[in-house]
């Protein structure tokens, strides 16, 4: 149970390859990024739930007995084998006062919020905890860089542990430490609830990255770490074009239905170029070697490509890949697409200054 405050924090991520095509049941190479979640939690003597979100300007507050009531009234079982159901979220946000239309950052993060603190108290059978958490990124929201998962998992984390569920890995006088694989696993799952409230249909790679770190290969729910890969220097450029991903995951569907000869074609080249990847980035552990840039620079321009054949680009994106172009980098969109963040590789001793984006 939690005696005192504790910090945790979740890495963003960046898709190398494989947006999109990873819900389909295709491969998807996701890294981690030195950009982080943060948030602290600490007990609430006061009977009261409150919640800090500093980055988008809200702060939600709860009486603890009003959320023991409300996770009376929910039907069926709450558990991190179950996806929320609508019922559920028709519930959570009658309570929170969401009305419906298109959501907002702060509504999404409303609802997350209480599904986890509800579906792991009910889960572990404890009253309702009486916390205060402050939530911070580094990340921004609606990029594409895994914000929402981040979110998720420190939530996850952090609730588990008020809860008892899990413990607290921190040793006295240490100010970093890792829960170990098996809980680790417990957060992933309970973090693909919190994004399935988020974005419906989510692929799990962002919750999955911002849980495990490092480079992750993910095909069909199986998650492969890759252990020997190079480091890659690459450019982030936040095009600062807002986007719905359970939208543009919504839209990919459609036209697969619509046209399934010609998007499973193009799924499945989306899965080649992913797995060559793989294939070059283990060779480039093994053999260092400049050599190796021309095959992911041309691999970025295939999938990005494909990414706007599929119909997630944007003329944002495109101004990116033909500024950076200009100067001999090759880019790509990374994540959802329809906006948020393109990724640029950067060869060894590149300078990575920002570009001008002239309209």
């Amino acid at each position: 149970m939690l005696a005192k405050p504790l910090r945790v924090s979740a890495p963003g991520k960046a898709i190398l390859h494989g947006e999109h095509a990873v819900v389909h049941g295709k491969a998807a190479l996701a890294v981690a990024l030195n950009l982080r979640t943060f948030l602290q939690i600490r007990p609430c003597d006061r009977g009261k739930v409150l919640v800090h979100l500093p980055d988008i300007g809200a702060s939600l507050k709860w009486e603890a007995v009003q959320l023991q009531t409300l996770l009376i009234t929910f039907s069926g079982g709450l558990d991190e084998s179950k996806s929320p159901t609508p019922e559920q979220m028709d519930k959570l946000k009658e309570f929170a006062g969401i009305c419906s239309g298109l959501p907002t950052i702060e509504s999404l993060a409303t609802l997350s919020f209480l599904y986890l603190y509800l579906s792991i108290s009910a889960k572990y059978r404890q009253v309702p905890p009486s916390v205060e958490i402050v939530v911070w990124s580094e990340l921004p929201t609606g990029a594409g860089l895994g914000s929402s998962a981040a979110y998720s998992v420190c939530l996850a984390a952090a609730l588990l542990t008020a809860c008892g569920a899990i413990g607290c890995p921190l040793e006295d006088g240490k100010s970093i430490a890792r829960w170990s694989e098996e809980e680790l696993n417990l957060i992933n799952q309970w973090a693909f609830r919190g994004e399935q409230v988020i974005h419906g249909n989510p692929s799990g790679v962002d919750n999955s990255v911002a849980t495990w770190g490092g480079i992750l290969r993910f095909q069909s729910g199986k998650i492969t770490s890759l252990k020997r890969v190079p480091t890659l220097r690459v450019l982030l450029t936040n095009t600062r074009v807002p986007r719905s991903t359970k939208i543009l995951v919504a839209g990919v569907k459609d036209k697969i239905l619509k046209f399934p000869a010609i998007m499973n074609p193009v799924l499945a080249s989306i899965d080649a170029v992913s797995q060559e990847c793989e294939s070059v980035l283990e060779a480039m552990a093994e053999s260092p070697s400049l050599e190796y840039y021309p095959v992911l620079e041309e691999l970025f321009d295939i999938n990005q490509h494909h990414l706007n054949v599929i119909g997630v680009g944007h003329a944002s994106l495109d101004r990116v890949c033909q500024v950076t172009a200009t100067h001999g980098l090759h880019s790509k969109l990374t994540g959802a697409g329809g906006g948020g963040c393109a990724i640029t590789l950067l060869r060894p001793g590149q300078s990575s200054l920002p570009l001008e984006l002239r309209p």
